[in-house]
């Protein structure tokens, strides 16, 4: 699995860099994440899904079109993902991670000036904190704690996206609304307190991008 993440990002980079001087957008992306786990306690045990969390994401963006309807990106994210967890009387567990996240996207464009987008690819990231803002009760079978001294909780994140949505030119100008759905491969858990784990997280976001070098399609004779 990190051999092929290796080579995508090789190939990635190999490809913007031929390109990067011919057709270049910069900008940001932001809007809100929904995020929640998935985990079996123990090995046959059936899998519980946890309520979620919605927390502020946004991103500095780098799009490179390869084609006219056709390019990548390349972005830097801050996000958070967690879970919510309540109990028949009403207690709740709360967790948070913290991530610096790096996707790499394909892009697919239909239209013209108004236009529609398809995209995918890979991430991966980086936690920079883990809390656990509320815990109101401990009883087998739930998720233990991961912001603590001695949960040390396994940094690395890595998993799949993809998204959808719309975008409109004005000029050297775009904007984009886009819903974004990531899978994740990993999972914080480093002790063996929890036999598996998963989380998705979906986001919902506006971007702003800005041309700073003329597709070649673009550039007159």
């Amino acid at each position: 699995m990190h051999k092929t993440f290796t080579l995508f990002l090789l190939l990635f980079l190999g490809t913007l860099s031929e390109n990067l001087l011919a057709q270049t957008s910069i900008g940001f992306r932001g809007g809100y994440s929904s995020s929640n786990y998935s985990y079996r306690f123990r090995p046959g045990s059936p899998v519980t899904r946890t309520g979620g969390i919605t927390a502020p994401t946004y991103s500095l963006v780098i799009e490179q079109f390869l084609a006219k309807n056709a390019g990548a990106q390349i972005e830097i994210q801050y996000l958070q993902l967690g879970y919510t967890q309540r109990d028949t009387l009403d207690q709740t567990n709360q967790t948070t991670f913290e991530f610096i996240k790096v996707p790499f996207m394909s892009n697919f464009y239909f239209g013209n000036k108004g236009r529609f987008h398809i995209k995918i690819g890979t991430h991966f990231g980086y936690m920079l904190n883990a809390a656990d803002p509320i815990r109101e009760y401990e009883t087998p079978g739930v998720l233990p704690t991961y912001g603590g001294i001695e949960d040390r909780p396994r940094k690395f994140l890595y998993g799949l996206s993809a998204g959808a949505g719309l975008s409109k030119l004005f000029g050297k100008s775009t904007l984009a609304g886009e819903v974004r759905f990531s899978y994740d491969f990993n999972r914080p858990e480093t002790q063996n307190r929890v036999f598996d784990m998963t989380s998705t997280n979906l986001e919902f976001t506006l971007s702003y991008l800005f041309q700073i070098i003329k597709p070649k399609w673009q550039k007159k004779p």
